[in-house]
């Protein structure tokens, strides 16, 4: 084995970073807190302190074949959109299939880490563990932080006047376990992302009022997309991604909005975002449109004040005589084992070079994986991630200049300003930033090449969904079965729903997907170009 490297948690991106620096003959050790992989995804009854925490109805938002690792596709008999238990369930498959569970010390908790004296010749770090109150050290020639950002609450009481004198109870969405608690009650949810949509309509069927709060709306989309395909495999494509970052940017903002807003009029719901044309992540949720519809949950703006019992909302309505507040306000991000002017080197935001590398360390021999946010699965971006980190730690890649980095991350800060709304967000394109990490690493599927010698192969990676396999088609780390998994994925979507066979398979038509994302467009650009 080659240089060690200390990993910090065993979740998605802790099994991704292992796998990685097996590959490139590196020696991992990787510390988990708690007593099994999967981080996020694995469920506790108990809210434990530094884990992550999820409520036992918890489903995945991307669809199996789009958020697997690229050479790990999922039974075909999974379903498409997996509950918590069934992804738990792949995750220990792949950490056992992939030989990973021996490279992970159990029950550890990572309390510091910390540059050598001579870390500027050496890039090593001394990495201090406790475990069953034993605390030990050791040196490590390079750390991968892979602890997620879904850990520590963000629970803005400070925002909210009055909140202090408010008698009944009070909390984040992350303690949130048991709707039978509530059963009869008045509840407040403040937040409309995917957990607070989620737990609004989880109590709305047992308590006996719900109201969700939000400051700036949201687009909310389902799962299911047009003609009952899942909506992640027709929208996230390569094809789409062109044509948006290619029209002008009236064109591409009307169109986007026009497709947010196409199964019904987020107006009308209370729900329409207060800037629609940002790229701000959706909330995905079934549900939530016809519970509106019936009544079963009202959404309201931003709490203005607080009483003992009830909500004043700025609009000047008030939600009376509530049992229950619950912060579904998302999380911070935080890293208590290192020095925080190492990953927020400027202004207290995070400045990560492709949001993996502190670009102020004299080594490159620290890397965050997982700290991005997009459209696209959290798997297949982590795995693509730690591939790139780990032959940079190798040597096998190497990083920019100082101020090289820096203006890159300033270029994109002002991107997502445009783009999402904030310059220090964590969201990130997921086809344009998947590419640009693969194109470091030399795994970019070439487009051209592949239409000139695999027409078939080509037609569905540029048109079809942008599936994870499309990073393991190539360069190092090629999967042999890559090619095979492209040209079957919507035959292993499209099984675990046919349990009562009626007719032949319907799988996406190609040239009705072109007409219906090509028409209106191209007539839209027909008429502006008119214009002007």
């Amino acid at each position: 084995m080659g240089r060690r490297v200390a990993i910090v948690g065993a979740g998605v991106s802790g099994l991704a970073a292992i796998r990685s620096c097996l590959e490139e003959g590196l020696e991992p050790i990787c510390f988990e807190r708690s007593d099994d992989v999967g981080g996020l995804w694995k469920f506790s009854e108990r809210v434990e302190e530094g884990r992550a925490s999820i409520y036992p109805s918890v489903f995945a938002n991307s669809s199996k074949e789009m958020m697997c690792f690229p050479d790990f596709p999922y039974p075909e008999d999974f379903p498409v959109f997996m509950h918590n238990r069934k992804l738990q369930e792949y995750i220990t498959s792949f950490a056992r299939e992939k030989g990973l569970l021996k490279h992970i010390q159990f029950e550890t908790l990572v309390s510091s880490i910390s540059k050598r004296p001579d870390f500027s010749t050496t890039g090593q770090w001394d990495v201090e563990t406790e475990k069953n109150g034993k605390k030990e050290s050791a040196v490590f020639d390079a750390v991968m932080i892979c602890s997620g950002h879904h850990v520590y609450p963000n629970l803005p009481k400070d925002s909210f006047p009055g909140l202090e004198h408010f008698g009944g109870q009070c909390f984040h969405s992350r303690e949130y376990k048991d709707p039978g608690l509530w059963r009869g009650k008045r509840v407040l949810v403040i937040g409309l992302g995917n957990s607070g949509s989620d737990i609004a309509i989880e109590l709305s069927r047992m308590a006996e009022k719900v109201v969700v709060s939000s400051r700036s709306g949201s687009w909310v989309l389902s799962r299911v997309w047009d003609d009952g395909y899942p909506w992640d495999m027709v929208f996230i494509t390569r094809f789409q991604t062109f044509l948006k970052n290619s029209l002008p940017t009236a064109i591409s903002d009307w169109w986007y909005m026009k497709q947010m807003n196409s199964k019904f009029k987020h107006e009308n719901y209370g729900l329409m975002p207060l800037n629609g044309a940002l790229r701000k992540e959706p909330v995905f949720n079934d549900d939530l449109p016809a519970h509106i519809l019936c009544g079963r949950v009202s959404i309201k703006p931003n709490v203005k004040k607080f009483t003992e019992t009830s909500a004043i909302f700025e609009d000047g309505t008030v939600f009376e005589a509530i049992d229950c507040v619950i912060f579904a306000t998302g999380y911070s991000n935080a890293y208590p084992f290192l020095d925080d002017s190492i990953i927020k080197s400027r202004n207290n935001e995070v400045t990560l070079y492709k949001g993996i590398f502190p670009p102020q360390l004299e080594k490159s021999t620290l890397a965050v994986i997982g700290l991005v946010q997009s459209l696209g699965a959290a798997i297949p971006t982590t795995d693509l991630q730690a591939r790139w980190a780990t032959r940079v730690i190798k040597g096998t890649c190497s990083l920019p200049s100082r101020k090289d980095m820096m203006s890159d991350i300033d270029e994109k800060m002002g991107k997502k300003l445009k783009w999402f709304g904030k310059s220090e967000t964590i969201q990130t394109d997921y086809i344009v930033y998947m590419d640009e990490l693969a194109s470091f690493i030399g795994v970019k599927p070439s487009i051209p090449w592949l239409f000139l010698t695999d027409p078939r192969l080509a037609v569905e990676v540029f048109f079809g969904p942008c599936s994870p396999y499309q990073f393991r088609l190539v360069g190092p780390g090629k999967w042999p079965g890559a090619r095979n998994a492209i040209l079957t994925q919507w035959d292993r979507t499209l099984k675990p729903t046919r349990t009562r066979a009626v007719g032949e398979m319907q799988k996406p038509s190609l040239p009705t997907q072109l007409f219906k994302f090509l028409a209106l467009p191209l007539l839209l650009l027909a008429v502006f170009l008119a214009w002007v």
